[in-house]
């Protein structure tokens, strides 16, 4: 079995190249490996260079692509950041969370956790048997585990992987985490949310217990998970060449796609602008007698606020704000008496911690 060090390049940066440039005056950049490892732990780079392998690598080659990425969440394309994590708590440990490309639930990432992107041509695109890719890596360093009908890799019948999916033009690709040795009670305390009446148009999570590698084999690490994915993708492909290994300190860092995705995924426009549309209601007791607030936004923007039990002036001047980022200078009204209060009481349920 191949074995990798981390601190070693396989080939000598001066020699390597990580991508062709074609000439003339629209240059496409074009990635020249079929097997990327990045060491870099930035989840921004990681995932815009995944985004990037995806859409300018050659349409009918396979690639690997593995990395670990420091502590974050990381929301899918269609979910909603207040409904799917516990912002109070990503705050208070200052950890980040990020929407990403494709599809599918909220998973949390840390250095004890290891992410596989799995990319091939559309028309041979089989979500089974690029998930049998993976398993037969799990099942290579004498852990029996198995796939669910989710193609989740489950070990003892609780959950190591999760899976999400991106299908565009004649690409495809499955991509994915591997719990090994991850903080469980930290995913457990960013993905535990509890608002059951905010009603989304978006993609809910499914909650599954979960469980790492470690607990299973204590001898597991994510240098072995890495050199077994590798091995299995290989064998799976015809693929012969050995991995590339990059940094965010390499010429793909400079490279303008991967750049301008590094700015995107934590602008307000993307985390924040693509949340889908939903509905929140809530009640509070005051000494007045009760309120019930309800909220409805589409894309981070409140379209309409009804208060019951309190004048319409509040939640009229909400409308048309970023939800969760409205400062008491915006609302342009008296912010007086029984409005201090409320309003008070509604900026603390939006709060977006960010």
């Amino acid at each position: 079995m191949l074995m990798i060090s981390f601190s070693f390049r396989y080939v000598p940066s001066a020699a390597r190249r990580l991508y062709t440039t074609a000439s003339g005056a629209s240059s496409v950049i074009t990635p020249t490996h079929s097997i990327y490892l990045s060491t870099s732990t930035n989840p921004y780079f990681n995932l815009s260079l995944e985004d990037w392998l995806f859409r300018h690598a050659p349409q009918k080659e396979p690639l690997l692509l593995l990395y670990r990425d420091a502590p974050c969440v990381v929301i899918g394309r269609n979910q909603n950041p207040w409904k799917e994590v516990n912002l109070r708590a990503a705050r208070a440990q200052g950890i980040p969370w990020v929407r990403r490309r494709s599809g599918g639930g909220t998973v949390y990432h840390d250095l004890g956790n290891t992410n596989f992107s799995i990319h091939v041509p559309r028309t041979t695109f089989d979500r089974g048997a690029t998930a049998q890719v993976v398993l037969r890596a799990v099942r290579a360093l004498g852990i029996d585990a198995g796939v669910n009908e989710r193609n989740d890799i489950c070990v003892g019948g609780e959950k190591a992987s999760g899976s999400a999916y991106k299908i565009v033009s004649g690409r495809a690709y499955h991509h994915g985490t591997m719990l090994i040795t991850t903080r469980l009670e930290t995913l457990g305390d960013l993905l535990r949310v509890d608002k059951d009446t905010m009603i989304t148009k978006g993609v809910a999570s499914v909650r599954s217990p979960v469980c790492n590698l470690a607990q299973f084999s204590k001898k597991v690490s994510h240098e072995m998970f890495v050199n077994a994915v590798v091995d299995s993708f290989k064998a799976e492909y015809g693929v012969h060449e050995e991995p590339c290994i990059v940094n965010d300190t390499d010429d793909l860092a400079r490279i303008g796609y991967i750049q301008r995705g590094m700015a995107e995924l934590p602008s307000w426009d993307w985390a924040f602008g693509q949340t889908p549309e939903f509905e929140y209601t809530i009640k509070k007791p005051f000494v007045w007698g009760d309120v019930t607030a309800h909220i409805h936004a589409r894309h981070g923007v409140i379209l309409s606020c009804t208060l019951q039990g309190l004048d319409s002036e509040l939640g009229k001047a909400l409308e048309g704000k970023r939800y969760g980022f409205v400062e008491d200078e915006e609302l342009g009204v008296d912010l007086s008496g029984r409005r201090e209060v409320v309003w008070a009481w509604l900026k603390e349920e939006m709060k977006s911690y960010d």
